[in-house]
């Protein structure tokens, strides 16, 4: 998964739906050849899925088999520090890019949408126990307002459009706590 173009596959299922390498390989300007081996890379890791009710015996048809992809065996990065900082440094430039793509497009939201766009940050003096908490508090915010998978998203409010939300805890060890 450390790969930035599996990082960039995976979303794009999760984000469209269904589809094939050649379909894939057009939205990320890759060779089908590329995409295809990376979908094959990803459905052996568990990733994805290969889309049965779909295509034919000439074109595949692939599916994400998550809605989400969490970093949830901590202790991976102590057993395979390097695949876990490739996989992390992917999954950070694929947000970057998402980023960049939004603020490409901004002027052009309607007026509504525009005025949802945020880009924040903080730095907040916590504890490792508080900044888990923390990060806990804003996945159960955000679990409130997912409407992602079919059944739930057949309820969603009138004018409902897909909203992505990125979050960050970044510990910033860099200098020593300072002492009131």
């Amino acid at each position: 998964m450390a790969h930035p173009v599996r990082v960039q596959v995976v979303g794009l299922l999760r984000k469209h739906g269904p589809s094939t390498a050649t379909r894939l390989a057009e939205r990320l300007g890759v060779n089908s050849g590329t995409a295809s081996y990376h979908l094959r890379q990803l459905g052996a890791a568990g990733f994805v899925e290969e889309d049965t009710e779909r295509g034919n015996a000439r074109e595949r048809w692939w599916r994400s088999v998550h809605r989400m992809t969490e970093l949830s065996d901590r202790s991976l990065a102590d057993r395979e520090p390097e695949a876990t900082l490739a996989y992390l440094q992917s999954v950070a430039a694929t947000y970057t890019l998402r980023t960049q793509q939004t603020l490409n497009g901004l002027q052009t939201l309607p007026h509504a949408w525009r005025g949802t766009f945020d880009m924040s940050d903080w730095t907040l003096r916590l504890t490792p126990e508080e900044a888990v908490a923390l990060r806990r508090e804003l996945r159960d915010v955000v679990a409130r307002y997912r409407r992602d998978v079919p059944e739930v998203a057949a309820h969603a409010p009138e004018g409902a459009e897909r909203v992505g939300v990125i979050t960050h805890v970044l510990p910033e060890l860099d200098s020593p706590a300072e002492t009131p």
